[in-house]
């Protein structure tokens, strides 16, 4: 394999010629063939298309979130803002979040004049409850990604929800129920009442939200117990909908995950088993992900992320490892997640393409653990101060734009297969997952190189390849960062790729790929 540095980038590129099937991210190099990479086109597992989803939130006056994505005066969702989901094409939307401990879906529904505004007691403020169930719904119709409500498990046991000034915010078993009934029950009176006479159609449902984090709320033996109650009342309501229980460990008196026992005691009524993936800290005592201090020294900023990187995947084969251990084929749920950094969800070097990889290598773990992982997110949704979103809205007007993850996002959720695939080999620095639909290859690439591109040649085993072509996100600059200005700074550049048994191309450093190869058996 060989490698040219970043500062070696404009020379190397500038004389070489252009060719099929030896064009690169930049331009055409004629090199030696460089690490192969073989990729056996036998299907593996099929591909979750909620690998990619994301959640939503009120999130009071720590950032405008959902009110800042409503247009009043259209009193409607702001055109520039469903344009860009529907861009970014989230294979779901979840509601929740620790909303979800004092959320009373009731208070959401009807005529909006009738509407009681809601007290945000994590996040400050008030919420008005223009956005309820069925202004949720019709968001993810018209942005195609299918809905996951997070009901109000008994405020997670949280007994203080139960007095508070403006009264008991706890949800029962009961109240959920009603809740399904109302957006599934073709014949339910009160969403008739309120104008829809189709049933909403909501087909995943979360039972608990980070119920473990903290010593406040249930133990694990209560939660077990209310997770089986709250399952019975929602199926008898409609026992085609699928639910998602909480397994994550959080409380001190309980380290272990929750998941082993959920599943023993709970596991007939629970489709997937959910953790949250915010706790990737820098493990590093001088670290310089804190502030701007990475302004100073971006090549350590991008080592210790892709260091950073790997923690997810040793949090999924823990999980993976306790759920079979109960012999369950119990989806896992990733239902949050992003990078935890200092100030808390707000550090600006997540809007700059020093953060890539680190998105894609956490989006290529996700499936290259796909036969298990069913639901997962890199980033959390939408936000007006908060860079831990996938979509940035500017305020009270303007534009909205992906920030590095949502980019991530957008370019590996449309692009991929619906069978996982093998391919192995390859330069040491590519992180890649590949997939298949029909005679069509998707690989998605991350170079984890700071500096060093990384040329492949790419073969299909039994097969020809007819042509292809490369969609590449690889700002010269990675502190590249995108902003309200400047909102179309990492859309992807496609080079095609010509025909041949093997295919060569050249990763620049930092760059995310994903790289399509159509070819025909022989």
């Amino acid at each position: 394999m060989m490698k040219i540095t970043r500062r070696q980038l404009p020379a190397a590129f500038s004389g070489m010629a252009g060719g099929a099937g030896l064009a690169s991210g930049r331009e055409a190099l004629a090199q030696p063939l460089p690490g192969l990479v073989r990729i056996d086109p036998a299907p593996l597992f099929p591909i979750s298309p909620y690998l990619h989803m994301q959640f939503m939130e009120p999130l009071g006056v720590t950032d405008g979130s959902v009110a800042a994505s409503w247009d009043d005066d259209a009193d409607d969702w702001r055109r520039d803002f469903i344009e860009t989901v529907r861009d970014l094409a989230p294979g779901a939307i979840r509601w929740g979040g620790l909303l979800s401990r004092y959320y009373r879906w009731r208070e959401a529904v009807g005529p909006v004049a009738a509407r009681r505004p809601m007290r945000n007691y994590q996040w400050g403020g008030w919420e008005t409850n223009r956005v309820g169930t069925a202004e949720f719904v019709d968001l993810c119709r018209r942005v195609n990604a299918a809905p996951i409500l997070s009901v109000n498990f008994l405020s997670d046991g949280h007994q203080r929800y139960a007095r508070m000034r403006e009264g008991d915010r706890t949800g029962d078993a009961r109240e959920a129920a009603d809740w399904v009934s109302y957006c599934n029950d073709p014949d339910d009176p009160a969403r008739r009442r309120d104008g829809a006479a189709a049933p909403f159609d909501v087909r995943l449902w979360q039972i608990g939200n980070e119920t473990s984090y903290g010593d406040a709320g249930f133990t694990k033996s209560q939660a077990i117990a209310h997770t089986i109650s709250f399952a019975r009342e929602m199926r008898a309501r409609d026992p085609s909908i699928r639910l998602i229980g909480w397994g994550d460990r959080g409380r001190s008196d309980d380290p272990s995950l929750w998941a082993g026992d959920m599943l023993r005691q709970a596991g007939e009524h629970l489709d997937y088993i959910a953790i949250h993936m915010m706790q990737q800290l820098p493990p590093r005592r001088d670290t310089i992900l804190r502030g701007r201090a990475y302004q100073d020294d971006p090549a350590r900023a991008w080592a210790e992320l892709i260091e950073m990187s790997g923690g997810i995947e040793a949090r999924l084969a823990e999980l993976e490892d306790v759920i079979a251990a109960q012999g369950t084929r119990t989806g896992i749920a990733v239902t949050e997640g992003h990078l935890s950094l200092t100030p808390h969800n707000a550090n600006p070097i997540l809007g700059e393409w020093l953060t890539g990889a680190y998105h894609a290598r956490a989006l290529n773990t996700y499936q290259r653990h796909g036969a298990r992982v069913k639901i997962a997110t890199a980033a959390d949704f939408n936000g007006t101060r908060w860079t831990v979103a996938a979509v940035r809205l500017q305020v009270p007007r303007g534009v909205s734009y992906l920030t590095p993850a949502g980019s991530v996002m957008r370019l590996f959720g449309r692009h991929n297969g619906d069978q996982a695939v093998a391919a192995s080999g390859g330069p040491a620095d590519l992180d890649m997952v590949a997939s298949r639909t029909g005679n069509r290859i998707f690989l998605h690439v991350a170079n984890l190189s700071f500096d060093t591109a990384a040329e492949a040649a790419f073969t299909v085993d039994g097969g020809i390849i007819s042509g292809g072509r490369v969609l590449e996100i690889a700002p010269e600059n990675p502190r590249q960062a995108v902003t309200q200005d400047q909102p179309d700074v990492f859309t992807p550049r496609e080079r095609p790729l010509g025909p041949g048994r093997t295919i060569r191309w050249r990763f620049p450093p930092t760059a995310v790929s994903v790289v399509e190869l159509d070819f025909r058996p022989v």
